[in-house]
């Protein structure tokens, strides 16, 4: 099982960066729509594994990848990733339902390489650092690069952390906060990995060790968390002040404001009890 479930990890990332990568807007969100599909399907099976008390981790192969020169590569890769997965599958109604739901994945994404002008080249990982909208200085580009890589890292990070902890909530006021934070960090990871395959410098966030996310002192963990929330504002602000761009500008001072509510559902868990 601890197989399948990084296997299943794998192929949530695989089909959310591909969403980041793609320039067609339809083909995107329908990605994306799949993504969070298989993030249900991982949350799901965490719960599984669990409550029959097997362990399981965020390792992944040290050969994956999500990169390629084009689109049509991208989809013949995750259709084999998901029939390679299939054959893990059990008998089980959790395994039913997954299975049906990338059966219907399947089947879009075939029809994806039916139509050939899809089939565009993929420049969210050529490295030219180049933000498109905007006529960006040297320095600029190279703080909005610092910062893009920084926090997708750190809001992967989060959303992986919130998730090991929401199978094990003891509350339900802890499974909403703990969801409503995760939902937050998805839309950042969304907006920066978007960002990233703008400029062409899309990257695999590093994986996680253990430590990470196995946390025996929840209120030590939350009391840095207000910190590094209060770091990030900081870093936004700094971005938002340094960039000339107003549209950059505006985006970076909207993220900066949601990362403060953050803070006050953090200090909220701070009220609960863990075991």
């Amino acid at each position: 099982m601890i197989t399948l479930f990084r296997r299943k990890h794998q192929l949530w990332l695989r089909i959310t960066f591909m969403s980041f990568s793609v320039n067609d807007p339809w083909v995107k969100n329908r990605l994306y729509e799949f993504s969070k599909i298989e993030f249900r399907h991982l949350k799901w099976l965490a719960q599984s594994l669990y409550e029959n008390t097997v362990a399981y981790d965020y390792e992944r192969d040290p050969k994956f990848s999500i990169e390629s020169d084009s689109f049509f590569s991208l989809v013949h890769t995750a259709m084999n990733e998901i029939k390679a997965l299939h054959l893990l599958y059990e008998n089980s109604p959790l395994c039913e339902r997954m299975k049906h739901d990338e059966n219907y994945i399947l089947t879009t994404l075939h029809s994806y390489l039916e139509k050939l002008t899809l089939d565009e080249p993929i420049t969210a990982f050529n490295r030219e650092r180049h933000w498109p909208d905007a006529l960006l200085s040297e320095s600029e580009t190279d703080a909005l690069t610092l910062f893009l890589f920084e926090e997708l890292y750190k809001e992967y990070e989060l959303i992986m952390i919130y998730f090991y902890r929401q199978i094990r909530a003891t509350t339900p006021a802890q499974v909403t906060y703990f969801q409503d934070l995760m939902d937050e960090s998805h839309f950042h990871l969304r907006s920066f990995g978007e960002m990233m395959a703008k400029m062409g410098i899309l990257a695999l966030p590093r994986t996680l060790h253990p430590r990470t996310y196995e946390i025996t002192d929840m209120e030590k963990f939350l009391r840095g968390g207000i910190v590094e929330e209060e770091n990030a504002k900081e870093e936004c602000r700094k971005l938002s002040s340094s960039i000339r761009d107003e549209k950059l500008s505006s985006f970076f001072e909207f993220i900066n404001f949601q990362e403060s509510y953050h803070i006050e559902i953090m200090k909220k868990l701070l009220g609960e009890k863990y075991d």
